[in-house]
């Protein structure tokens, strides 16, 4: 008999503990692996998505992903408070800071990624924090019960985040940017324009274009912020969120390869330069690119439970003359939906309309805070990217005409602007079967089909089968809007056998 696989898997946050739940789910038969996890944190893998909730009253039981008990039943081993500090490649072992040394023949490195503080002159004051781990939510928290006014630093899908937390919790809250606009990475020029004013419109002051030099004493504040060009802001609490560094300290300290801006760069399968050892999520660096959102963390995990498994496989399958090719990791859709202050983003492909012979067509209602865009190709035939601040309803309609290079049917304009002419709006049914339906799961159009074929007929199941639109939500009306459509087919095929049954004669 075979001896078990072992596995470590190094970090526990969302993407390692996808790993972790997608090996278990296709380990169970076979118990060909003995699975670890090493958690650097002093808890299990949690929903960072959501750690704005925390100050709405979520407690961190609520944002848990797993727990001891479910580990357990996995029959997974895990360690917390174990941040692993030495990779002996030759040993093919780890060991933490703890002094605990194990041994593994697939190293999975899901370290993620920890935030970038600028080098400013009193950044390690006592009061100036980071936004990430449930850690810092509770550090915040402790400071705003003594502070007045807070500022974040960074005005990116982060900083918002941040700076809503501070707001929150009753603080005059202020998000310094150095670049001339909010969000610069997901939207436009004009989507920035309109955010930031929304923002404002909020209780939140925005500085735009500003650099800070320097942080002393305060006079009115505990601190004073010192700006190039002269002028200062005064503030009790700094909170950085001006970016993230891919956690890549293992991989350089121990000779794996790394991309010339960090990272660690691994192969279509997820390897790195280590054969044995794999890096997936937000410290891995595939094409010279870093994945910065959940779902490409989740589709990497994905494709090394395969690879691994496929290795794992590979003796048995050549002496059965059958080959397993395992999937291979091809990039990912960045777009995104969310929800900041109340206020509605939507960025989709190419927002910047930055793809040679792109064509962009915009629509602005000021009186009600909203901004759209959409961007086509050179023969306005396909649609490429979108940008939407303050109605994100068209979002999913948008999304399938990008993702599924739908041949646009009306005039571009219309898709934005409901007066251009017929709304172009996608039903289930013009999907085709391989339409990618959840993004963070990866689930399909025909998936989803398939399991109401099998029973589950509500929203509900078919996401307790299939996990669609458990990840960021955003999917949820196009997830039953096919539920309701095989559910209409399936009622029609009935029908139509019925009505083809020969009539029984009386006897």
């Amino acid at each position: 008999m075979l001896s078990k696989q072992r596995v470590v898997v190094v970090g526990n946050g969302m993407v390692g503990h996808h790993f972790v739940q997608q090996l278990v789910s296709q380990n169970q038969a076979d118990e060909q692996f003995e699975i670890t996890v090493l958690s650097g944190e002093d808890r299990l893998a949690y929903d960072r998505v959501q750690l704005s909730s925390f100050f709405k009253g979520k407690t961190a039981d609520d944002l848990a992903l797993t727990c001891n008990k479910t580990y357990d039943d996995w029959q997974v081993r895990f360690h917390t408070h174990s941040k692993v500090v030495d990779i002996n490649r030759d040993a093919q072992t780890v060991t933490t800071a703890k002094g605990e040394l194990f041994e593994y023949d697939k190293l999975v490195l899901a370290t993620g990624s920890f935030p970038f503080v600028p080098p400013i002159p009193g950044k390690d004051r006592e009061h100036c924090l980071v936004y990430r781990t449930i850690n810092d939510l509770h550090a915040i928290k402790n400071s705003a019960h003594g502070s007045k006014v807070g500022v974040v630093i960074g005005g990116g899908l982060l900083g918002l985040e941040a700076a809503n937390a501070l707001k929150q919790l009753g603080l005059q809250t202020h998000v310094i940017e150095f670049a001339p606009q909010l969000m610069g990475v997901q939207v436009d020029a004009g989507g920035g324009r309109l955010l930031k004013n929304k923002i404002t419109n909020l209780g939140v002051t925005v500085h735009t274009s500003v650099a800070t030099e320097e942080i002393v004493e305060g006079e009115s504040c505990r601190y004073k912020m010192c700006f190039k060009g002269g002028k200062t802001l005064e503030t009790d609490m700094i909170v950085f969120s001006a970016g993230i560094r891919p956690y890549d300290n293992l991989a350089r300290e121990f000779n794996l390869e790394i991309g010339e801006r960090g990272g660690i760069v691994i192969n279509n399968h997820c390897q790195t330069s280590d054969k044995n050892i794999y890096a997936i999520g937000e410290c891995a660096l595939w094409n010279n690119f870093i994945f910065g959102l959940v779902a490409p963390g989740y589709a990497m995990a994905k494709i090394a439970v395969g690879h691994i498994l496929q290795q794992t496989q590979q003796g048995t399958l050549q002496s059965t003359g059958l080959d397993n090719k395992a999937d291979e990791f091809s990039g990912a859709d960045m777009s995104t939906k969310l929800k900041l202050m109340g206020v509605e983003v939507g960025s989709i492909g190419d927002a910047h309309a930055r793809s040679e012979g792109a064509i962009s067509y915009y629509f602005e209602d000021q009186p009600n805070g909203i901004y759209k865009k959409v961007v086509t190709n050179s023969q306005s035939n396909k649609l490429i990217g979108a940008v939407l601040v303050g109605d994100t309803s068209d979002y999913d309609n948008l999304l399938q005409y990008h993702l599924n290079y739908i041949e646009l049917t009306t005039a571009p304009e219309a898709l934005i602007m409901p007066l251009a002419g017929d709304i172009a709006e996608l039903s289930a049914d013009d999907l085709p079967d391989d339409a990618i339906i959840c993004a963070c799961h990866k689930v399909t159009k025909h998936t989803i089909e398939q399991t109401v074929a099998k029973g589950c007929i509500d929203l509900a199941s078919v996401q307790q089968s299939t996990k669609a639109s458990t990840g960021c939500g955003g999917c949820e009306k196009l997830v039953q809007n096919v539920i309701s459509s095989a559910l209409a087919k399936a009622s029609n095929t009935i029908n139509v056998v019925t009505l083809n049954e020969p009539v029984k004669q009386p006897a």
